[in-house]
């Protein structure tokens, strides 16, 4: 039998150029340095995501230094992990981001480094402050504003600004309920008499949620919120908020705006098929004038032309500031004025005769008057308004400075000599002029759920003795509640 002869195997030689040389990938993140810790990785799954990383252009370093901005951990448990990252001896450490896996696989996924957000975090234990084992005062924070002495004077700016900023957001996207949950928590920090330096100091505290303490804890760790970060930079909210900043523009509108790709004022002016109301047309008119602070003594002028007005029409008229000049703040996007008469029934004529009063006088730029809607018969009202039922107006006025004591609050190189600014007037009867104004949505709240009261702008009812309650001033509605009355200058929350 023929046997083929053995020949033997011949091995393959290894190419030259690919024995042990590292690929380059091209660096498309300049500013973002990774490192991955292996600890619980191991070494096998971090080479692969090193290898991952580089190739769609991400800085991978293999050593732990001062360079990395971006430290990645897998499955580690915060405590170890933070141990080591100390005892490494690092100082830019409080610097970089500690992050779980989550946010190297959401960069992966968009081919880019992705905004950093708190359920990225692998947070240190915060170090325990001065004064943080102390929650004796917190125990006396009622969780109704109307309970609560709340000045001008916000000693937790840092934390009530970002609450601010998300209730901002979930307005601008018309989700009532977690915009109103972050305004009653940035509530409950602006009545804090001590600043919050630790998150044990906000125990027992009302209305903070976790969402809210996660956030909270962020801060103080961190000097700021990633995910108010986030919300800042994104474009949507941009755009909705200068939308919205216009006289006349609500978010429905900004939002449709939005949509149709429009990002700019001048998107909008040039747009033909866009046609703007007379409130929209005057808000991008005086954009300049009315989206600038109203000074304390510019609300003092204003409140002269008006008192003059009304007094020249009806010598036993009535007008008070409101709003937040009322409640003692320096500065206000707008002046709201009650202007009433004891003369029964003569209210409802005396807005339109302000209004020709004004515009003889050659001072009113807008004017959109709104008759009462008021019925007694649909009293008591279950439901939460903003806006009243009695008549009222929205104006924008030529302010003169000559008038202003001390000069208007203009932008440096305006010569004009004059602004316009947003007044808004409200007209109710003699008899319910007291109950007019604007009390804090919490006054409202605590009627209903503590003491089984319906109040609003018109009235203030019993449902269980099934009547009105007699008030002529604010202190009688306090009273009737049960409540310590509340300075005005105290209602700022």
């Amino acid at each position: 039998m023929f046997h083929a002869p053995i020949v033997p195997r011949v091995r393959k030689r290894s190419r030259p150029a690919e024995a042990g040389v590292a690929r380059h990938e091209a660096v498309k993140f300049e500013d973002v340095r990774l490192y991955l810790v292996e600890r619980k990785m191991g070494s096998s799954r971090r080479s692969f995501l090193t290898q991952l990383a580089r190739t769609k252009g991400f800085i991978v370093d293999d050593i732990l230094s001062d360079v990395v901005t971006h430290v990645v951990s897998e499955d580690c448990e915060a405590p170890s992990l933070w141990t080591w990252l100390k005892e490494c001896g690092l100082r830019n450490l409080p610097n970089m981001h500690v992050l779980d896996i989550s946010w190297f696989t959401d960069s992966m996924r968009e081919g880019r480094p992705v905004a950093v957000e708190t359920r990225h975090l692998i947070q240190d234990t915060l170090p325990t402050l001065p004064g943080c084992s102390t929650p004796t005062p917190v125990a006396r924070v009622s969780q109704y504003a109307c309970q609560r002495r709340t000045t001008t004077e916000n000693n937790n700016k840092i934390l009530t600004d970002a609450f601010e900023v998300l209730a901002e957001s979930y307005e601008l996207n018309q989700l009532e309920g977690p915009c109103l949950a972050f305004r009653r928590a940035a509530s409950v920090l602006k009545s804090l008499p001590w600043a919050v330096q630790c998150l044990g100091a906000t125990q027992g505290l009302p209305c903070l949620g976790e969402h809210t303490k996660a956030l909270i804890e962020e801060i103080l760790q961190y000097g700021h919120s990633f995910e108010v970060e986030k919300i800042l930079s994104d474009e949507r909210y941009q755009t909705l908020k200068l939308f919205t900043s216009v006289f006349g523009v609500g978010p429905k509108t900004a939002e449709k705006w939005y949509r149709r790709g429009l990002r700019s004022f001048s998107d909008i002016l040039a747009e033909p098929s866009i046609q703007l109301n007379r409130m929209q047309q005057s808000g991008f008119l005086h954009y300049g004038d009315i989206s600038r602070a109203v000074s304390k003594a510019e609300a003092r002028a204003l409140g002269n032309i008006i008192d003059e007005a009304v007094h020249a029409i009806t010598p036993d008229g009535i007008l008070a500031l409101t709003g937040g000049f009322r409640r003692g703040k320096e500065f206000g996007h707008d002046v709201d004025f009650i202007v009433t008469t004891p003369e029964q029934g003569k209210e409802e004529t005396l807005l339109p005769n302000i209004i020709d009063r004004l515009k003889e006088q050659g001072i009113l730029l807008y004017s959109d008057y709104q008759t009462s809607t008021f019925d007694i018969s649909k009293l008591p009202s279950h439901k939460f308004e903003a806006m009243d039922h009695f008549a009222k107006c929205f104006l924008i006025l030529r302010l003169e400075g000559s008038l202003v004591d001390r000069g208007l609050n203009s932008t440096e190189g305006d010569s004009r000599g004059w602004r316009a600014v947003r007044v808004d007037l409200v007209s109710p009867p003699m008899e319910r002029y007291n109950k007019s104004h604007q009390f804090e949505r919490d006054l409202r709240r605590f009627a209903r759920l503590e003491q089984h009261m319906l109040l609003d702008n018109h009235a203030l009812y019993d449902k269980t003795k099934k009547e009105f309650l007699a008030a002529t001033t604010e202190r009688d509605i306090f009273a009737h509640l049960g409540l310590e009355y509340i300075e005005p200058w105290q209602r700022n929350a």
